[in-house]
């Protein structure tokens, strides 16, 4: 029997939270040395504990596949979990720009995907990543086929506006942490990241070549969710 009573209504939800993600996970998702690894790594070097989930991990790299994807854009690196399950989904001629503004994070990550053997794939950048995302732009003329932002959340609408410079129809744009432990409906808050992250769900709600939803999660990492946005190469109705 489980630990906890998943039908006992004075469980701790962010207990019973934490025991369905290990249930998912040990049923659909194989262990892995590396991520493992990596998870470990950032922990020992005293990184945020920013990762995503392995699920969302493993979400990421299925939108990827059925993407069929070849080029994708991250915004935020962090120790590059996220980046090794996406990258781990690219063809052998397929590339991931990894945008880390932090040269601790960056040292870390690097080690991280070389263990994983992935740094073949991996075009590791560090420094803001408003600075040096032009240089991506004139540096990858190709439109990427995914941009997946989870950095600074003031700094989302700046993103966005980037990541429409830099897909074309078809491509997906995906925004992490986006619910703030549902601060996100108080159009009042002081909160930085909250009014970020508002007035990024706005632009991509107003624009009239996104066609997107935002699903709330719960899990090993909280209440938080993501958005997940398509570019239309005509007007959405909405």
């Amino acid at each position: 029997m489980s630990k906890y009573d998943l039908n006992n209504s004075k469980v701790n939800p962010s207990a019973r939270w934490n025991e369905v993600d290990h249930y998912i996970n040990s049923l659909l998702l194989p262990n892995d040395k590396d991520l493992q690894a990596a998870l470990e790594a950032n922990a020992e070097a005293g990184l945020p504990s920013h990762d995503v989930t392995p699920n969302q991990g493993k979400f990421l790299q299925l939108l990827l596949k059925i993407q069929g994807a070849s080029r994708v854009l991250e915004i935020g690196t962090l120790g590059a979990y996220s980046t090794i399950w996406m990258a781990r989904a690219l063809p052998d001629h397929g590339r991931i720009v990894s945008l880390e503004s932090e040269p601790k994070h960056a040292a870390i990550a690097q080690a991280n995907l070389t263990r994983a053997g992935l740094m073949h794939k991996v075009d590791l950048r560090v420094g803001p990543a408003l600075t040096s995302l032009p240089d991506i732009k004139e540096e990858y003329p190709e439109p990427f086929d995914l941009i997946f932002i989870d950095a600074d959340k003031p700094s989302n609408p700046d993103y966005l506006r980037w990541a429409l410079r830099l897909t074309r129809p078809g491509s997906l744009i995906i925004g992490d942490n986006i619910i703030r432990d549902g601060e996100v409906i108080h159009s009042d808050s002081e909160d930085a990241r909250v009014q970020g992250v508002r007035t990024f769900l706005e632009c991509i709600g107003d624009h009239p070549h996104l066609e997107a939803t935002a699903l709330q999660t719960v899990g090993s990492k909280g209440y938080d969710g993501f958005v997940i946005a398509r570019v239309t190469d005509s007007p959405v109705t909405k």
